[in-house]
């Protein structure tokens, strides 16, 4: 048995069970208005950018170019990866300046390429992760 900070009534109790409950609530009240709060200052390029650089670090490491590819390589998931980044750059390209787009379209191209190396067979050209939208990359 324990008791809810500054309240000498016990969390297992009915009355501490429904206290400790409204104030996780509370919280978790707060935490939503506070991160919607944040997400509103943050502008669109930057939010489209952050996405495509954690999809660039996740295909990276399933392709095998982090610390300890013989346990981290999945082509499958990297396939689904760079597929999603590519839709994403194309998709975003026109609304973010071609500085932002420029660089995303070479870390995707340097995705591919990697992915191309890392399968034993290798894809037709123009049939690899996210060729459907890049066009093909040799």
């Amino acid at each position: 048995m324990h008791t809810i900070p500054g309240n000498d009534v016990p969390s297992d109790s009915p009355e501490g069970g429904d206290e400790r409950l409204t104030r996780w609530e509370e919280d978790g009240e707060r935490s939503a208005e506070s991160a919607g709060r944040d997400l509103a200052d943050v502008p669109a390029v930057e939010v489209i950018t952050t996405t495509a650089v954690h999809l660039m670090s996740a295909a990276a490491v399933k392709v095998g170019l982090a610390d300890d590819p013989a346990h981290q390589t999945d082509l499958d998931e990297a396939r689904k990866l760079i597929n999603a980044l590519a839709g994403l750059i194309t998709a975003a390209a026109p609304e973010i300046s071609d500085m932002h787009a420029r660089s995303l379209r070479d870390g995707l191209r340097s995705l591919q390429l990697a992915f191309r190396e890392a399968s034993v067979i290798p894809d037709p050209i123009g049939k690899g992760p996210g060729e459907k939208w890049t066009g093909p990359v040799n």
